[in-house]
């Protein structure tokens, strides 16, 4: 019996240790109004639900096409750029990784902020990468000079998550300028919200990623679909990567209704507008409510009580079967994370902090 205790004992030894990511989370419940994973609150394109009602089930037998090119060919012609400055993969979460992978390996730290999507830390763990963190000021924004320095390579979001908080264009490009020998990676996940993307800087700059998705405002986070547009070079070496690790990495479905969801233009504009109206209406009731929060360009608000504390107002939201996130990390773990849902979801949940907090201030 003991030496079945070492044996296993020497097995799991040699097992990586890693702390994972924790994803929001899912709740099961019919009556919930969810506002914590910025999910987008509207179905997707129309156009969506037509390849997917009219997909012939008899194409599955056969595998995807390994170089994505309707989707790649979507992207690009909407984009305004060359199909070989385009790499997909499945969600952005997966560009990422990848990206992680292909560019992060000169031994030197690879630098993102101290308050940022959790997901870098594991990424950086997970590949046995080096890393520091600069601090956010207490505004919540990158400081640039702070990525001035000798690192082996850099990302952050912009918008920044979980915060919102969306670092000027002209700054965004100072990093990268400064930086040319090592890749930035700036994650634009949210940059549909109201912010300015990096896509016009990518043939200026040779060491440029720019990341989107199309889990948020394209309201498909449920067939996972990320992309990166950059040089050739650099997206030669992606492909290098993916290829070695699942060459069919996308199915046939997602590709089809990723390439029509990126041609409604109309309805992808229409989804958006809607969402930043709901946001900007949001803020201005919570300010008046006794929040306080930076001015937010993504499709949730970062926000914290003047009185009362972010933890009881999550737990009390969700005995009310209303999610929102809490992050119980320093710094901010007196802020909740408020997706931007529709006029009705938002209001409900309004109307419940009004009584809640009447009783409280």
């Amino acid at each position: 019996m003991n030496l079945g205790v070492r044996e296993m004992s020497d097995l799991w030894k040699n097992f990586r240790k890693i702390e994972p990511y924790v994803p929001g989370e899912q709740p099961q419940f019919s009556d919930k109004i969810k506002l914590n994973t910025n999910e987008n609150p509207y179905p997707p394109s129309p156009a969506v639900k037509k390849v997917i009602d009219g997909f012939c089930t008899d194409d599955l037998k056969l595998y995807p096409d390994p170089d994505v090119s309707e989707l790649n060919g979507a992207i690009a012609d909407y984009y305004g750029v060359d199909k070989s400055k385009v790499f997909s993969g499945v969600g952005s979460d997966d560009v990422l990784a990848m990206c992680f992978m292909a560019f992060f390996n000169s031994g030197k730290p690879v630098l993102f902020p101290d308050i940022t999507y959790s997901f870098y830390p594991v990424w950086a763990n997970l590949f046995n990468i080096k890393y520091e963190t600069k601090r956010l000021d207490d505004n919540f924004r990158i400081v640039k000079e702070d990525y001035f320095c000798e690192n082996g390579g850099i990302v952050f979001p912009n918008p920044n998550a979980p915060t919102g908080v969306e670092l000027p264009l002209d700054e965004v490009e100072e990093i990268i300028s400064r930086n040319r020998n090592s890749v930035v990676i700036v994650d634009e996940a949210y940059v549909d919200f109201g912010g300015k993307s990096a896509l016009p800087l990518v043939d200026k700059y040779e060491n440029l990623v720019v990341v989107q998705t199309f889990s948020k405002s394209r309201s498909l986070a449920g067939l996972r679909i990320g992309f990166a547009v950059a040089n050739e070079g650099l997206i030669s070496v992606l492909n290098a990567v993916r290829n070695s690790f699942n060459s069919y990495t996308m199915n046939s479905i997602t590709i089809k209704a990723g390439a029509a969801a990126v041609k409604d233009d109309a309805y992808f504009k229409e989804t958006v507008e809607k969402i930043i109206n709901t946001r900007e209406k949001t803020k201005t009731a919570l300010k008046k409510l006794g929040f306080e929060f930076q001015d937010s360009k993504s499709n949730f608000i970062f926000a914290k009580h003047k009185t009362v504390k972010a933890e009881d107002i999550f737990n009390a939201l969700r005995e009310k079967h209303i999610f929102v996130r809490y992050f119980n990390q320093p710094r901010i773990d007196n802020y909740l994370r408020i997706t931007v849902g529709t006029d009705e979801e938002m209001q409900i949940f309004i109307d419940f902090l009004k009584n809640y907090l009447k009783d409280k201030c």
